[in-house]
């Protein structure tokens, strides 16, 4: 077999294959990206690990920087960076935003973990790309979960360019993309940034309830929703509960305030078939495959309250909800149960007062606060009998002083 140097093709003929062959594959947008470092984006990343914008994330930290700013180290030989987009932008809600007290899901969630399913077609892509070409192709892939700086490349490939709220958009999906890159010896003619940009547009700032987007193309992490719901493990502060709403995993408030986004394809790739989107959880249990997965565009609150580490992991099995853990999902519950003033919950929420772990007991201590029925006020006194932990004192503390000021009204009674 020839070596990439021996390929005898045009290098238009060259990229035209290896974009068209990405697009058979299922891949909505490709586009190419020189293996030059990316010298001005390892700056500014430097800049804001060093502010503490990163905070909460020890695994992102100058040394995964460096060295994801420069593909010759992640690749010797590197030549090009082939720049993949797959859309998630699936239709609205279903039938499930008429439960009663359920949470919101961010639509990136929906669907199987997207780092197995583009993975598994990246490798295939490669592995095409060396029988098409009669050459063996030199090739290191990634998704977001590597060091590369994935929406830099994106960016100088023209696949997309960057909005305020640090996302990149493109033409055709807006930000309802998920990006992988392709670092390859392979020797392609790079395409043009775009030029585009949000120009005086600032909803995603405006519409930000927590403040996070603290500038145009600047996010701080520890205000994010996405971060306190997933990645976060400790308590949600309290002064921020209140502008979660009742997100209990990621959150996409930026994208849909979005302009772009109100014009962008909706997702249609091959690689979402039906059962990696929205598959029967029940499926595949007889021959323990891992089937993806079951309904998750909304979560009923009351339900996550009650499930057992093993029905957690059954429950979203081959889904990116179980990055938040079983623990965190229950604390995000109680959140949003508590902004949603969910009187029906209190029951449910009188016995996460006795969980096993503090850090559910302290957020279902607010949560009763937020409520302030009776029933609530009974609670957290029977909590407060039981509880030895003094962060849990305090927060039970803390929300029979709300109670007490009898200033939050119980939803939809109008008091």
């Amino acid at each position: 077999m020839k070596s990439q140097s021996e390929n005898s093709l045009p290098p238009s003929d060259l990229k035209s294959t290896v974009t068209q062959f990405a697009l058979e594959l299922g891949f909505d947008l490709v586009r190419i990206a020189s293996a030059q470092e990316f010298a001005q984006d390892r700056a500014v990343t430097l800049e804001r690990l060093k502010a503490g914008l990163m905070d909460g994330l020890p695994w992102y930290n100058e040394a995964r920087v460096m060295r994801g700013t420069k593909p010759e180290e992640l690749l010797p030989g590197a030549r090009s960076i082939i720049c993949l987009g797959l859309s998630y932008n699936f239709d609205e809600e279903s039938s499930q935003s008429a439960l009663p007290a359920s949470g919101k899901v961010a639509r990136y969630a929906w669907v199987q973990d997207y780092h197995k399913v583009m993975k598994r077609r990246m490798r295939e892509y490669v592995d095409g790309l060396t029988q098409r070409l009669g050459a063996p192709v030199a090739a290191r892939w990634y998704v977001d979960d590597g060091p590369m700086l994935d929406r830099a490349a994106a960016q100088r490939s023209g696949l997309g360019w960057f909005g305020k709220n640090t996302n990149i958009l493109t033409n055709s999906h807006g930000s309802w993309v998920f990006l992988g890159q392709v670092i390859t010896d392979l020797d392609l003619d790079p395409d043009p940034p775009l030029k585009k940009t949000c120009g005086d547009c600032v909803r995603c700032i405006d519409a930000c309830p927590t403040g996070a987007i603290v500038a145009p193309y600047v996010i701080d992490n520890t205000r994010c929703i996405s971060y306190l719901t997933i990645e976060n493990r400790g308590p949600i502060p309290r002064e921020m509960r209140p502008q979660m709403q009742d997100w209990v995993f990621g959150c996409d408030i930026c994208q849909d305030v979005c302009p772009v986004n109100r014009k962008a394809s909706i997702a249609g790739s091959i690689l979402w078939s039906n059962k990696q989107r929205n598959p029967d959880p029940r499926e595949g249990q007889q021959t323990g495959e891992s089937s993806g997965p079951g309904q998750t565009e909304r979560l009923d609150l009351v339900e996550l309250l009650h499930l057992s580490e093993e029905e957690f992991r059954r429950r979203f099995r081959g889904s990116p909800i179980l990055r938040a853990k079983r623990v965190g999902l229950q604390r995000n519950a109680c959140v949003a149960l508590g902004n949603r003033r969910e009187v029906a919950a209190v029951p449910a929420l009188t016995l996460a007062l006795f969980h096993a772990e503090p850090l559910v007991r302290g957020h279902a201590a607010w949560a009763l606060g937020q409520i302030g029925t009776r029933e609530a006020r009974e609670a957290l006194e029977q909590g407060e009998s039981a509880e030895h932990d003094a962060t849990v004192l305090e927060e039970i503390a803390a929300a029979r002083l709300d109670c007490s000021a009898g200033t939050l009204k119980i939803q939809g009674t109008g008091r």
